[in-house]
């Protein structure tokens, strides 16, 4: 029997503090809802877990709503793990949460702006329900409840919402790729010109020679001394106009690269030699 005394007391002790850990909950107090465009024309409407507000707060499009109140835990002032203001649409259910700005006191803050709402909510034609979400670790009780409602109204000279769509990864339209035209050659009309005043110049050396006194007599002397080397030089030259005139015409540039560097080795050796035999006539006084 004095066991079942001693025992008894203990287990009412257990059972209360456990009702009492049960009953700890999560609320708040000195909450204050502010709305306005500035600071001076703010409304500010004082509500709490009991008596909330009566009216529904008309929020405009250049208006900023502001919750201020102290989050509290059994009464005290505590910073709780989660503090959200949740706006939702009643007939829908979509809705957006905000989160608050807490301090280790309590003391907790959100200000909301039309531009932070969803396209869905601002443009609403239902007012909206505003719920206080807190709630933390432990065995506490959560607050979930809504504590005013907000009319979402815009002014007439306010730019419209638009709604962008979002991106999203699926299936898209097949790409039909263009590809440019393989390049061509300029138009035959102005290669022509441009050949025809090029061969203009001949005629102008060959006056230039007579006007200065070439000497034409010095031809069999140059191609008796080095025939090759000036036959193959004089050839490589006008092989090579002739290879520009082909790439000009119909060949491209993979046609013409390899020619031209054929070509090109054939000059430089002849030239070489060529040149060579007539600074050798030079240097004896042929002129």
């Amino acid at each position: 029997m004095r066991f079942l005394h001693s025992f008894v007391p203990s287990l009412l002790l257990v059972a209360a503090a456990g009702a009492a850990q049960a009953a700890s909950l999560w609320g708040f107090e000195d909450a204050a809802l502010s709305v306005g465009s500035k600071k001076a024309d703010k409304n500010v409407i004082k509500f709490s877990e009991s008596s909330p507000p009566s009216e529904t707060v008309r929020f405009g499009s250049s208006d900023s709503l502001k919750v201020l109140l102290t989050a509290k835990e059994d009464g005290k002032g505590k910073r709780p793990h989660q503090a959200f203001l949740v706006l939702q649409e009643p007939s829908t259910g979509l809705e957006a949460p905000f989160p608050m700005t807490v301090k280790e006191n309590g003391k907790a803050t959100v200000e909301i702006k039309q531009a932070d709402l969803p396209v869905q909510l601002a443009t609403s034609a239902e007012p909206l329900r505003a719920s206080l979400v807190l709630a933390s670790f432990g065995s506490s009780q959560g607050f979930n409840k809504p504590v005013f409602t907000v009319e979402v109204t815009r002014e007439v000279d306010a730019a419209p919402v638009v709604y962008e769509k979002p991106l999203r990864y699926g299936k898209l339209d097949e790409i039909h790729h263009i590809f440019r035209a393989d390049p061509t050659s300029p138009p035959k009309t102005a290669s022509l010109v441009f050949a025809l005043a090029v061969a203009a110049t001949v005629p102008a050396i060959f006056y230039a020679w007579v006007v200065l006194g070439a000497n034409a007599g010095h031809l069999s002397t140059a191609l008796s001394k080095a025939p090759v080397a000036h036959t193959v030089f004089f050839g490589s030259i006008v092989l090579m106009e002739g290879v520009f005139y082909m790439y000009y015409s119909s060949w491209n540039l993979f046609q013409t690269l390899p020619v031209i560097g054929v070509v090109g080795v054939a000059t430089l050796l002849s030239g070489t030699k060529a040149l060579g035999e007539v600074q050798d006539r030079r240097l004896a006084g042929q002129r």
